[in-house]
């Protein structure tokens, strides 16, 4: 592998004040470091160069890589100081241009980094640039330049370029002259050293290496949560691929398609025209589609919006077919298109009221339409993005993951499944196609060798399958000519059936059939998870209609998928501790304040489902927090629980034990709850306290775990 060469003079040592605070490195940064000289770069770095400078992350990128791409303290401050010192000398502000317009008039000539499009000049028959922020236009460029680099003609580059400023007395003449052109863009990638040092990392590794190259902290983030980010990459390493992804605002929907690749183009959803998209009849100038290996549409959805019926009618065949009319001739392209856009209401509200695709113009809300979607991503799945969701840690230079991306496009993993796995024989030709092109995405980013086991690939498989089922089961709502296909796959004759997440969550809203409340124990032939019950207020009087009295529990063996909303400790745990006047919690891990909080808030479920007129005891056997330093806060911590517990009743003990491992709660009235990651089966949530999902459990998402409910012998 290699990289561009700095082409800047040497930079100068930088000040001491100029020093940005480098956290320790991870053991993984330390790998990815030794792994990939010259294509890493740490994350953190862009925020400390970009200043006020609106330049896209794989421009900034693109320079840490040249400059600062080394595990090295002093290299990466000299480095930062060197793209600093470009970006200040070369980066053309908008409110600056006049200044640089002169400061080239003056020197003659000036190197700018800016934002270049092309455009064909008839009369003159030459093709002419324009400059973005520099504010120029009309400047010569060469045919050969345009043939290297196409996509000057649609949408711009962004360049370093040398411009010449050499006024000729003619005053019809252009003085600008464009002295040399280089896109910001690797100059050459070897991809088998890519695909070969990959089989140095673990599978969760190299997806926390992938997740750290978006720009995100993979300690964040759950195994679904990371699996979802990255069928966000899919459209730039699988052709014509059709994505949609609508969620609440602030989840950084579109922030993968302007900031991650060159090779993407993100425009407005209400700005763009057949001749702009795909072909002017009149030149013949092929549009977007054909330059571009992802165009997406930001702010796509907008009931009130209009579209243009001919756009969405070529669309839709473009989607299905890969092509285009123009006139008499049927043109190709390789494009894959995505469509993100913020919903305004919740899921419940969206399956009880009409569907979940309710947000789009109606020109777009038709079957015909949706069916071409090969996957729809939930995005109210999405955390909305906080300051400590960013990485610090390495990852991949943008630019060189987009080229590898780019480069993997010319592969098809589609069918590495079959080996294993078969799927429901009633999907239809557009299901299996969503299913396979979804399937191969995530192979190509998580195993690009095409290796993977059983397992890692049974993981990929039902993502996909979860992806196309949510396109499926709502065309199902909207139109009433397409019928219901079973979304399973069998392996070595085992059926598993795959559901997504808010099926789950609100089975009777989803099926749209009134349904019987369920109770733990109900739905978990199939898929192995509970579904909540339709109470929406979640009282005590409501969980009893759905759990019924403590003879009438059952034991049984529950799962979550990571993601879920609805887990509460009232609904889970409560009917299992009534009549209890003793209960013992083994949990091994309550030291951090987090995990002070859920023990006290698994106390207030005991306050709700016992007698509190009688003696309650709750004994927990924890272990002491392996840092020495931190035991003095969680033995504060749990004496503040022992004193706070007696208000309600509750006479709280607990005790260390070093060598505890599994997670339980055991009554008096004979049963054991057995957990699979004990009290602490919330992911991480902002702790502002106006957070409802701080008072409210139903609201927060889970990890993916188990619950086994047992009577003692």
């Amino acid at each position: 592998m290699t990289t561009p060469q700095p082409t800047e003079p040497e930079p100068t040592e930088p000040k001491p004040t100029d020093q940005v605070q480098r956290p320790d490195p991870t053991p993984l940064d330390r790998k990815i470091a030794a792994a990939f000289p010259g294509v890493v770069v740490r994350k953190d770095l862009v925020k400390a160069v970009k200043g006020n400078a609106i330049v896209p992350t794989y421009v900034l990128e693109y320079l840490l890589g040249q400059y600062a791409a080394t595990d090295d303290d002093a290299t990466i401050r000299s480095g930062i100081e060197q793209v600093r010192r470009i970006l200040r000398d070369h980066y053309v502000h908008r409110g600056e241009n006049r200044l640089i317009q002169s400061r080239i008039r003056e020197k003659g000539r000036h190197r700018v980094i800016d934002k270049v499009s092309v455009s064909l000049n008839e009369k003159l028959d030459i093709y002419e640039a324009e400059f973005s922020n520099l504010g120029i236009s009309k400047v010569e460029i060469g045919a050969e330049t345009v043939r290297n680099h196409p996509k000057l003609l649609t949408g711009g580059v962004w360049c370093i370029c040398d411009i010449v400023y050499a006024y000729s007395g003619n005053p019809k003449d252009v003085p600008w002259r464009l002295h040399s052109l280089k896109p910001i863009q690797l100059s050459r990638l070897d991809l088998d050293s890519y695909t070969a040092t990959r089989e140095q990392f673990s599978t969760e590794e190299w997806i926390d290496l992938l997740i750290q190259s978006i720009g995100f902290n993979p300690a964040m983030f759950g195994p679904r949560a990371k699996l979802l980010h990255l069928v966000r990459l899919i459209p730039f390493v699988e052709r014509n691929y059709n994505l949609v992804e609508l969620g609440p605002k602030g989840t950084g929907k579109s922030h993968i398609y302007s900031e991650f690749s060159p090779h993407g183009m993100l425009i407005s959803g209400g700005e763009v025209t057949v001749p702009k998209l795909f072909v002017n009849n009149a030149s013949g100038r092929i549009g977007l589609v054909g330059y571009w290996d992802c165009v997406a549409f930001d702010e796509f959805a907008g009931k009130k919006k209009r579209a243009d019926r001919a756009l969405v009618d070529i669309m839709k065949n473009y989607m299905a077919n890969k092509s285009f009319s123009r006139g008499v001739e049927t043109l190709g392209a390789e494009a894959s298109m995505v469509f993100v856009g913020n919903t305004s209401h919740t899921v419940p509200y969206m399956l009880k009221n009409s569907d979940l695709f309710e947000e789009l113009p109606k020109q777009y809300h038709d079957p015909a339409f949706l069916d071409r979607i090969h996957c729809y991503v939930p995005g109210w799945e999405f955390e909305q993005i906080r300051g400590e969701m960013f990485s610090s840690g390495y990852g991949f230079v943008v630019d060189y993951l987009a080229e590898v991306l780019r480069s993997l496009r010319d592969t098809d993993y589609s069918d590495r499944y079959q080996r294993y796995f078969t799927l429901s024989e009633d999907l239809s030709t557009r299901d299996r196609d969503g299913i396979h092109k979804t399937f191969s995405g995530l192979m190509k980013l998580v195993h690009p060798s095409g290796q993977a086991s059983p397992e890692e690939i049974s993981t990929l498989l039902r993502i996909a399958l979860e992806g196309r089922k949510r396109v499926k089961d709502q065309l199902i709502r909207i139109d009433d000519t397409m019928t219901a296909v079973s979304f399973k796959y069998t392996q070595a004759g085992q059926t598993h059936t795959v559901t997504t997440l808010e099926e789950d969550e609100y089975p009777e809203l989803y099926h749209r059939e009134p349904e019987a409340s369920q109770s733990p124990e109900a739905n978990t032939e199939d898929t192995g998870e509970a579904s909540p019950s339709a109470d929406a207020k979640r009282t005590e009087a409501a969980d009893t209609r759905a759990h019924g009295s403590s003879s009438e529990l059952k034991e049984q063996h529950v799962k979550f998928t990571e993601g879920r909303r609805g887990f509460t400790y009232d609904r889970y745990f409560g009917p299992y501790l009534r009549g209890a006047s003793r209960i013992e919690v083994v949990d091994p891990f309550i030291r951090q304040p987090h995990q002070a909080r859920n023990l006290m808030e698994f106390l207030e479920t005991v306050a709700k489902y016992t007698d509190t007129t009688n003696e309650i005891t709750v004994h927990l056997t924890t272990k002491r927090d392996e840092e020495p330093r931190y035991v003095p806060r969680q033995q504060e911590n749990l004496e503040t629980i022992r004193t706070n517990s007696a208000v309600a009743g509750i006479s709280f003990e607990y005790s260390f034990s070093d060598t505890i491992h599994d997670r339980s709660i055991t009554t008096d009235t004979g049963w054991i709850i057995m957990l699979g990651r004990g009290l602490d089966v919330f992911q991480p949530f902002d702790t502002d306290w106006l957070d409802l999902r701080l008072r409210q459990q139903y609201f927060r998402q889970v990890r993916e775990f188990t619950i086994a409910y047992m009577r003692k012998q």
